[in-house]
């Protein structure tokens, strides 16, 4: 009787001190840095609200309706997501100042998806001298993969040099010899898409290029450019511009009543937001690439991850603009950072989410079919696939096979 209390006592003993050992043990896994409790992890972003690239606002929208939801649903490993989105109208100095808010102030654990180009390239060194995660920039520079001098940073979209590469293997297989006139953003945005379309070109770059026009973001139209261009005559017009200006191009290009063959980045191949204004009947057989399922393509009307994203704009983002593709942009990125999030289990550190960021291998539903999400420690480029597209009727219709546009590929 005695031996068999004690030994019930001992074993109560040992199973006290191993609920204390496990207790420890589930304490100790669980690391915080600024902007992560146990209840809730604390997301930064920076988006053109107002100015002249507010097209794109509706991405931060989708983003914030998008943690919204998950935060009905329970949060990432039960915590919620705290979306802290600021303006900065375009603008670098302001995007520096709000950066510098959301880290400073706000004490965020990460800026994510911060969109436009010279914008991020004013907070890059910022970021990295603060070792907080600037990741999954929504701009397609190539300078976001350089996790070697840029550890802190990373991209997310196909860069612009990939892409542009894509467009002139596509001129030089379909359109050898003809000359080609460009459009572009005098900025970095606009600058990679050149140096990937003369890259691409290669030794013929400077024979078939005529005529290059740039434009500020600052000024009201592209008209005096796209003029400009076609005084040149040249057979193909390349559309290195942001939503607003490149449907004032295309726009113009319908009034000139001229037709050379189009090119359109990525960017700007929104449906609702450039191809509608421009005016159907402008946009006819106006070729650009895409990685996104586009809202408006009939082939996806009954596609599984489009419905999903249906039900989702219709009950968490009603006003939102369900032909934009900017909206199934935001819901794929913000799906990127919660995959992240979800791999950094109790280990929510700056270190643990760039480490987690570097180490994916997935697919997303509203991408198309045969790209992934795909990094390591030294590849900070998680899309880098495309496929080619021309405008019909009120919709893209895609054509032939995935591309990629990496160097020598």
């Amino acid at each position: 009787m005695d031996y068999r209390v004690s030994k019930h006592v001992t074993s109560f003993a040992l199973a006290g001190l191993l609920a204390v050992a496990v207790a420890s043990t589930a304490n100790a896994q669980k690391k915080y840095d600024p902007g992560a409790t146990d209840t809730e992890i604390k997301i930064g972003n920076i988006m053109p609200y107002s100015g002249p690239a507010s097209a794109y606002a509706t991405i931060g929208k989708t983003e914030a309706a998008f943690f919204n939801k998950i935060n009905a649903e329970g949060g990432i490993n039960g915590r919620k997501i705290n979306f802290i989105s600021y303006d900065d109208g375009y603008s670098p100095p302001k995007m520096v100042e709000q950066a510098r808010k959301l880290v400073e102030s706000d004490e965020v654990l990460l800026i994510f998806n911060p969109l436009g180009t010279p914008g991020n390239t004013a907070i890059q060194k910022y970021m990295n001298a603060k070792k907080v995660p600037q990741i999954f920039v929504s701009t397609g520079a190539a300078k976001w993969n350089d996790p070697k001098n840029f550890p802190w940073t990373m991209g997310w979209q196909p860069s612009y040099q990939v892409e542009a590469r894509i467009y002139a293997k596509y001129i030089l297989q379909n359109y050898p010899g003809k000359t080609i006139g460009v459009l572009y953003q005098n900025d970095d945005f606009g600058k990679d898409y050149v140096i990937g379309l003369r890259e691409g070109l290669g030794e013929l770059a400077n024979k078939l290029i005529v005529v290059e026009s740039s434009y500020e973001t600052s000024s009201p139209t592209v008209d005096s450019q796209v003029v400009q261009i076609k005084g040149a005559n040249p057979d193909i017009f390349i559309n290195i511009a942001t939503p607003k200006f490149a449907a004032q191009a295309i726009k113009k290009i319908g009034e000139l009543a001229w037709h050379p063959v189009q090119f359109l980045t990525n960017v700007s191949a929104s449906v609702g937001g450039v191809m509608k204004p421009a005016g159907y009947d402008n946009s006819q057989d106006i070729l650009s690439a895409a990685y996104l399922k586009d809202p408006k393509d009939p082939q996806w009307k009954n596609d599984p991850a489009m419905n999903e994203w249906r039900a989702f704009m219709t009950k968490w983002y009603p006003e939102g603009d369900q032909e934009d593709a900017a909206t199934t942009f935001g819901y794929g990125v913000a799906q990127g950072i919660v995959q992240v999030l979800k791999q950094c289990g109790d280990d929510l550190t700056r270190e643990n989410v760039m480490k987690q960021a570097a180490n994916l291998n997935f697919e997303l539903g509203v991408y198309l079919p045969g790209t992934k999400i795909k990094t390591s420690p030294t590849d900070f480029a998680p899309l880098e696939q495309l496929q080619m597209m021309k405008f019909k009727g009120e919709s893209w219709e895609l054509f032939g096979p995935v591309m990629s546009g990496e160097k020598n590929s």
